[in-house]
């Protein structure tokens, strides 16, 4: 969804007030798919400081996600803060300042990367998520499984009986 800053760049107005809610499925942040269970509600403001146009505002949805331990999906509400700049002038490449080169701003790819920074690298279910596993692949949160557990190296197997022998 694009939205038009054109009175703004003209300088025309100082600040605009916006609350939208996009429609959005899905979205593939590199590594999997995130799938939206709610719209975004998207409330902010943007205002013109300079030649600089800021954007601050909050993102709120519901996305699925799935459990790193365990693969199961699951449902993590999500509150983030976007602060973002803008220019439609050439930009020093070591600034965090976005370059436009039209009237509209794609505020989809703006909430979907800010969404992609706020997840954890570890996507968990539970904090007391046990995963599943290593032998059979039984989910250990669903039911408990009868393999042996040797967490032992295989390169260091040989170690194990060194000391044994005394």
């Amino acid at each position: 969804m694009k939205i038009d800053v054109s009175d703004l760049l003209k300088k025309k107005i100082t600040k605009k007030d916006v609350n939208l809610t996009i429609l959005e499925s899905e979205f593939f942040n590199g590594e999997e798919s995130i799938r939206f269970v709610e719209p975004v509600k998207l409330e902010c403001k943007f205002s013109l400081v300079g030649d600089i146009l800021n954007l601050d505002g909050t993102a709120t949805t519901k996305l699925e996600l799935t459990c790193s331990r365990c693969l199961e999906k699951f449902v993590r509400d999500v509150k983030i803060e976007i602060h973002e700049e803008f220019s439609n002038e050439d930009v020093n490449k070591d600034d965090d300042c976005i370059f436009i080169d039209s009237d509209a701003i794609d505020i989809t790819e703006i909430i979907e990367n800010n969404i992609i920074l706020a997840l954890p690298i570890r996507k968990l279910c539970s904090e007391d998520c046990k995963g599943l596993c290593q032998v059979c692949g039984t989910n250990l949160n669903k039911s408990a499984c009868n393999c042996e557990k040797q967490d032992i190296d295989p390169r260091l197997a040989g170690l194990k009986d060194f000391f044994s022998s005394n």
